[in-house]
């Protein structure tokens, strides 16, 4: 920083691709901070190293930055100060001359550094992009992942790549562009029909992509590539370049026009570009409104898997109940034998994400993630809250339970309470119908009624969408309080999730996942005015815990639905499962 001129350094937890999950080797701000947390930005000046991060990781932080001079900064709370507010308070009357705050491109889509330069512009800071980290993070630092690349299988994706790179083609043409630049892993992988390994649950390969009206390039390293996989990629027009040859090849390129999602799309690419080059930016991208509406493929694909999902988890909660705690069991070794169990199931590759199994207090952390060194043991009476997925060739999965372990004769009745709540809010959502164009923040409020009705919240979204063989969270749309203007869409998969967190004392989360079909798809109710309206359809095959239900708080029409989604379940599941597992499942499905 001294030696070229930089006052503050802002090192975000990010990679090039906007990732969720991604590889250790671009874990910069952990390696500086020795903060692990999923999210955190760190800022460094000549006297001062600092860490934001929301509130989900005070404690890990706390924890982790205990004897460093970093200190934490809570974003979260009302009264700290954004990294832009900071720096123009330390440095407006500072600093001689400009100060000058750097930030590696790399690491910063276009929106978030178009972003902070304007902020850091009008009180006269500059923004410059660097990248100090990679000259002096030489030791230890983890290889790029070098995991092959393989073809994704039509008969799964349910449509050809020629026929999606038409559509793109046709996307950019309406938008007058003549190229798109996509960095973004679950794209590519949506788009040239292939997956990979690079990455922690989901099953993407590290690339850059950019599509032109003639060619469509793929930039990989060629160790990830056999033979045979650049032979078929070939008979498709995809060529291959290094994965370090992208800037080089932006700065060449041929388009007058090119497409790119400013929050996906890192600054580096964009800087790439020739002055020349319109920079057309659209978020979100036309390839992400596309791969969020899934096929009849696809969608036939999800429902094979949640059967295949459903048999592992009636299986698991089967030895919960009846064997588990005959020996000393922990929050890890549970999620070890769900794993185990969804491992058995045909086409299972992976988790979809990191199974969160909280038990008593720690299901109140709504991000919770047990570790060897922290991780509770299940014991005694309480409630158990388990969060989790697994991804399949067929599709993703992700579900939320929570249930009683121990005597159910010991079950408060608080907890019960709660539980309907939550498991009202959850009904409501799922009997949604609404028409074309509704947003999902318009519907966001059919899962929090009750609980708000009694002064209740939870800070997290109501529903994500989810991908197919893919990322486990999706945009654009989503259900949450936010403004997302994105609108819900047919072949849309959200989840439904709402939950209550008593801090010290327990959390509750019921989830299930669910896709956007057409409603009154037969025939308009009489007196219709003609619109087109959309409702869910329940994927997620898995009994609730009826032991926590308060049936005194619920309507018959709910108690309707959880009879007729647990008469489902069995007819559904029962087939795949033995003597034994049939009866326990049966017993899980009665009518309440």
């Amino acid at each position: 920083m001294k030696e070229q001129g930089i006052d503050a350094y802002i090192v975000p937890g990010n990679d090039p691709h906007a990732s969720e999950y991604m590889a250790p080797y671009w874990a910069e701000m952990s390696w500086l901070t020795g903060f692990l947390g999923e999210t955190g930005t760190a800022v460094v000046t000549a006297e001062k190293a600092l860490l934001w991060t929301d509130s989900r990781y005070y404690l890990q932080a706390e924890a982790e930055l205990a004897g460093s001079t970093i200190e934490l900064m809570r974003e979260s709370d009302v009264d700290c100060p954004s990294i832009s507010q900071w720096i123009i308070s330390n440095f407006k009357f500072q600093v001689s001359g400009s100060p000058v705050v750097a930030v590696n491109p790399e690491m910063y889509s276009v929106n978030d550094y178009a972003t902070l330069r304007k902020e850091l512009g009008e009180s006269g800071i500059k923004l410059r992009s660097a990248d100090l980290i990679a000259p002096i993070w030489i030791e230890g630092r983890p290889e790029m992942p070098m995991n092959p690349l393989y073809i994704y299988d039509d008969r799964y994706a349910g449509e050809t790549v020629t026929d999606k790179l038409l559509r793109v083609r046709e996307a950019l043409a309406e938008r007058g562009a003549e190229a798109a630049i996509i960095a973004e892993l679950d794209e590519i992988g949506w788009l040239l029909n292939v997956r990979g390994t690079d990455v922690e649950y989901t099953p993407c390969v590290i690339a850059y992509c950019v599509v032109e009206k003639d060619r469509c390039t793929l930039f990989i390293d060629a160790n990830k590539v056999s033979n045979q996989v650049a032979e078929e990629l070939s008979t498709q027009n995809i060529d291959l370049r290094p994965y370090s040859a992208v800037r080089e090849y932006l700065q060449g390129i041929h388009a007058t026009r090119v497409l790119l999602d400013g929050n996906r799309v890192n600054e580096a690419l964009y800087e790439a570009l020739p002055e020349t080059v319109t920079k057309v930016n659209a978020t979100p991208s036309p390839i992400q409104v596309m791969m969020s509406v899934k096929n009849a493929t696809e969608i036939a694909g999800e429902r094979i898997a949640m059967r295949r999902d459903a048999v592992a988890l009636v299986r698991f909660f089967r030895w919960l109940e009846t064997e588990a705690l005959k020996t000393p069991q922990t929050e890890i070794s549970i999620a070890e034998q769900l794993h185990a169990f969804r491992a058995q199931g045909e086409n299972f590759t992976d988790e979809s994400f990191c199974t969160i199994a909280g038990w008593k207090s720690n299901g109140a952390i709504v991000h919770y993630h047990a570790t060897p060194e922290a991780c509770a043991k299940i014991e005694g009476n309480g409630v158990l809250l388990l969060d989790s997925g697994g991804q399949y060739l067929d599709g993703t999965t992700d579900i939320t339970r929570t249930v009683w372990v121990g005597d159910e004769k010991a079950i408060p009745e608080e907890v019960k309470h709660d539980f309907t709540l939550v498991l009202k809010g959850h009904i409501a959502l799922a009997c949604a119908r609404f028409p074309k164009g509704t947003r999902g923040n318009q519907l966001d409020i059919l899962a929090r009624q009750y609980m708000w009705q009694e002064g209740i919240h939870y800070g997290h979204g109501t529903g994500h969408g989810v991908g197919h063989f893919m990322g486990c969270h999706e945009g654009p749309a989503n259900i949450r309080t936010d403004n997302n203007t994105n609108p819900i869409k047919e072949g849309n998969i959200f989840s439904d999730e709402p939950g209550i967190y008593r801090t010290n004392e327990y959390g509750i989360r019921t989830e299930n996942l669910m896709v956007t079909r057409t409603a009154f798809a037969d025939s308009q109710p009489q007196r219709s005015t003609g619109e087109q309206y959309y409702e869910f359809e329940t994927l997620t095959l898995c009994p609730y815990d009826t032991r926590l239900m308060d049936t005194a708080m619920m309507t018959e029409t709910e108690k309707a639905w959880v009879n007729n989604y647990h008469a489902w379940v069995y007819n559904e599941i029962s087939p795949l499962l033995s003597k034994d597992e049939k009866a326990y499942l049966r017993a899980k499905c009665r009518a309440i």
